[in-house]
C-alpha cells in the first residue's frame, strides 16, 4: 500500500505533486563515491553529463540531485572552492540542455546553496548535515524547498525513532519560524547510525507521516544493504529495490536513486498492488 502525504511543493514556480511517489536521480560529481555516476576528470564531461541526465529524465526522474562532496565514510573533506568547481560545469550544462529540469543540489554549505539558487536557479536544496541557522536562513529567504536530514549524534538514552521525531519536530519549527514553507524529511539512512538503527527507522518510517510532510528515502546501494548481504556496493540493486518497496509501503514520497528505471518500475508495481 502506498500512503504518501498529499503534498505539493513549489519548485521555482512549478508545482510538483508528491501525492504520487516520484524519483530523484543522483548525479555524483565526486571521484571517490561508492557508486560514481560521472568522473569530474573526464575529457568529455559535458557529453557524459548530458547522456546520463538525459537518460534519467527519459526513464522518469522528476528531480536531478547533483552532489560534489562525497559522504562516503573515511572520505577526504572537500573545500568550498573544490565543491563549487565540481558543481559549476554540471549545473551549467544541465540548465542549458534541460531548462525545465527540476534541479536539486546536495550541499551542507549555506553559501554554496545560495550561489546555486542565484546562479543556476536550483529549485531544491538537499542538506545531509542536519541543518544550521545559516542554511535555514537561505532557504527561507528564497522560498526554496529544503530536504532536512536526520543526522545528529546518537542519544543512547532514548529510542532512535523517538530521537528522530524530536529532531524533526524541533528543526521543522525552526524552519517555519523563519518562513520556510516546503520541507521534505529524510531519515538519513547511514548517517551516524548502526545497521540495526537503520532498519529500526525503516520499520517505523510511517511514523513520520504524523508530521504531515513528504518523506524522502535514500537507500540506494548504501551500507545497510551491502553490509548485511556481504556484497560490494555495485551489486546491491536487488537489495535497493526491496528496500524501495518497503519504503513506498510505509509512505515514502521521493526515492533518491542511482537506477531510475528500476525505481520507476518499483513505484508502478507497488501502486498497482495498492
Amino acid at each position: 500500500m502506498i500512503r504518501c502525504v498529499p503534498y505539493t511543493i513549489n519548485v521555482g514556480g512549478q508545482l510538483l505533486d508528491l501525492s504520487t511517489p516520484c524519483v530523484m536521480g543522483i548525479l555524483n560529481m565526486t571521484p571517490d563515491s561508492f557508486y560514481t555516476s560521472v568522473s569530474p576528470d573526464s575529457s568529455s564531461l559535458d557529453d557524459i553529463i548530458v547522456a546520463h541526465v538525459g537518460r534519467m529524465l527519459s526513464e522518469g526522474a522528476k528531480i536531478i540531485d547533483v552532489g560534489a562532496c562525497s559522504t562516503r565514510p573515511g572520505s577526504e573533506p572537500v573545500s568550498a572552492e573544490a565543491e563549487r568547481e565540481r558543481l559549476a560545469p554540471a549545473l551549467d550544462i544541465i540548465r542549458r540542455t534541460f531548462p525545465d529540469c527540476i534541479l536539486s543540489v546536495d550541499t551542507f554549505r549555506s553559501d554554496i546553496a545560495e550561489w546555486c539558487i542565484n546562479t543556476y536557479g536550483v529549485q531544491i536544496i538537499n542538506d545531509i548535515s542536519g541543518g544550521c541557522d545559516d542554511m535555514f536562513d537561505v532557504v527561507a529567504k528564497y522560498g526554496t524547498p529544503y530536504i532536512l536530514t536526520f543526522n545528529e549524534e546518537r542519544n543512547p538514552s532514548i529510542d532512535i525513532c523517538q530521537q528522530e521525531l524530536l529532531f524533526f519536530s524541533d528543526k521543522v519549527q525552526q524552519l517555519r519560524d523563519r518562513g520556510a514553507k516546503d520541507i521534505i524529511l529524510d531519515p538519513g539512512f547511514g548517517f551516524n547510525k548502526t545497521l540495526e538503527e537503520n532498519y529500526e527507522l525503516l520499520n517505523h518510517l510511517d511514523a513520520l507521516l504524523l508530521l504531515e510532510l513528504p518523506v524522502l528515502v535514500g537507500v540506494s546501494h548504501k551500507s545497510m544493504i551491502y553490509r548485511l548481504l556481504n556484497l560490494p556496493p555495485s551489486e546491491c540493486l536487488n537489495g535497493t529495490t526491496v528496500l524501495h518497496t518497503l519504503s513506498l509501503a510505509k509512505g515514502a514520497s521521493i526515492l533518491r536513486v542511482h537506477e531510475v528505471k528500476e525505481a520507476m518500475q518499483c513505484i508502478t508495481l507497488t501502486h498497482k498492488a495498492n
